[in-house]
């Protein structure tokens, strides 16, 4: 593609050197640069792009996108494209150069701190149910219909996005239900997509490592709103107190869904027990595979989702009563001697509280106790870990805090943080293991017959990432080699 059509609908304050180009590939990594490329410097939050210019353009770099011009440029061999941010422009470039793969499909982005990866997977499995051709941009997996293709981020960056965009569509894809991050909505990774609508989930702690305030963190989500075009649609979770906030200056139609108050979709519990619920849905009545209030609520944003995007309420309820609940998220898995062990994601307070709650609510009435084995990631925001070890000591007969992901940490550093949160009374019911298989192996040993044993923090992970290695570790595959011994 030639290089003046890549940057025609982008702000540009200089040029030196030709735009009558033709450009092979754009890249932000000066590492992946061939012969021919457009190379995009970025002020990134490790390493400043702007360095790697002269190694670009070593490589074979035809153009440079950058923010300040190196000295002494001519534009003789490589043309240098000056803009006031390359962050904020190179979306719309990666957009441009791939076709402008979200005029061709219809994309939905699902934004909040918990029940993204949920709404979004089940609305990809729900449209390929309905015939349609769709994709997944999520923190598990991406997949271009039901072709997968492993994810780094929950948002790649603009380029590689735009790529696996324009592959979706290259497939006939008609839909593709993507989590939009914080990160990703602050960082501009989304900038220059088309989205057709945008759900809010909720709001609590989370990344204060990166956002430093609740005020910043919360601001990001509510950017993805304000950015939506007037004929996408807008629905937000009326039950959280962000809910109205989020959507307050946006141009899209605006839904509300609720399991509270009124709203345009709205739902009830009638019946829930360990293999799922029976619900009422705007009305009208349907059996699901999945427990606990937080999952009404992402089912609500799935069944709002799928009626905006044109479909009948009944084909959405019967595709939504087959529907199973994703990896890794309140994953039940039982022992012949009747014990429950529920491997779940949920790694900030609110996520742990609503998991507890929602096996609180299966086991109302009931004698099984509840013993959780948690922890928190290091190298995050160190604030949330005292609130994570009060939440599961509050809502847990046995407590066992041991290591998730210590990252450049030391473990017994970050437990003595969740402790801090404790005082004597607590601490009786707590124990701390280190080791999380032992602490995992050692929850199932206390479990008796009808208590469940919640597993929290790794959910779908299959590694733990200690000094920077990943070592294979699955939460599951743990609790069943416990449970068959």
């Amino acid at each position: 593609m030639k290089l003046s059509d890549i940057i025609k609908n982008i702000p540009v304050e200089n040029v030196i050197g030709s735009t009558d180009i033709e450009i092979s590939d754009v890249n932000i990594d000066s590492r992946q640069i061939g012969q021919g490329h457009l190379f995009v410097a970025i002020k990134g939050t490790q390493t400043d792009g702007h360095q790697y210019i002269p190694k670009a353009v070593e490589l074979g770099a035809k153009a440079v996108l950058c923010e300040a011009l190196p000295e002494g440029v001519t534009g003789d061999e490589v043309t240098y494209v000056q803009v006031q941010s390359t962050e904020q422009q190179v979306g719309p470039i990666a957009t441009a150069f791939c076709g402008n793969p979200t005029s061709k499909l219809k994309l939905v982005g699902v934004t909040g701190t918990n029940g993204k990866t949920t709404i979004a997977t089940l609305l990809y499995n729900m449209f390929r149910q309905l015939g349609h051709k769709s994709g997944l941009l999520s923190t598990v997996c991406n997949y271009i219909d039901g072709e997968p293709v492993p994810a780094t981020h929950t948002t790649p960056d603009p380029i590689e996005l735009n790529r696996l965009l324009a592959r979706m569509v290259e497939a006939g894809c008609e839909y593709c239900f993507m989590e939009c991050s914080s990160h990703a909505i602050a960082q501009h990774r989304i900038g220059g997509l088309k989205f057709a609508g945008g759900l809010f989930t909720n709001l609590t702690r989370d990344h204060l490592d990166y956002h430093k305030t609740v005020e910043n963190y919360r601001d990001a989500k509510k950017m993805f709103f304000d950015s939506l075009p007037k004929d996408a649609f807008a629905i937000t979770n009326a039950d959280d107190k962000n809910g109205l906030y989020m959507v307050q200056n946006t141009r899209a139609t605006v839904k509300t869904y609720s399991t509270r108050s009124m709203a345009d979709f709205r739902a009830r519990i009638i019946e829930c027990h360990f293999e799922g619920m029976y619900l009422e849905i705007n009305g009208r009545e349907v059996g699901v595979q999945f427990i606990g209030k937080f999952n009404v609520s992402n089912l609500l944003a799935v069944y709002g989702a799928a009626i905006m995007l044109g479909k009948q309420p009944e084909e959405v309820l019967v595709v939504m009563s087959t529907l199973k609940s994703v990896a890794g998220r309140l994953e039940p898995i039982r022992s012949p001697e009747g014990v429950t062990a529920i491997v779940d994601y949920a790694h900030t307070p609110d996520a742990l509280e609503n998991v507890l709650k929602a096996i609180h609510e299966v086991l109302d009435g009931k004698d099984g106790k509840i013993i959780t084995v948690c922890g928190a990631g290091g190298n995050r925001d160190k604030g949330k870990r005292p609130l994570m070890a009060q939440e599961a000591v509050r809502q847990s007969d046995r407590v066992i805090i041991t290591s998730d992901n210590p990252r450049f940490e030391e473990p017994q550093d970050i437990i003595n943080d969740m402790l801090a949160g404790l005082d004597q009374k607590q601490m009786k019911k707590v124990v701390a293991i280190t080791d999380r298989r032992e602490a995992i192996k050692t929850a199932l040993m206390l479990a008796q017959k009808g208590d469940v044993v919640l597993i929290a923090g790794k959910g779908h992970e299959d590694y733990q990432e200690i000094c920077g290695v990943k070592h294979h570790f699955d939460d599951r595959e743990e609790v069943r080699k416990c449970f068959q011994q």
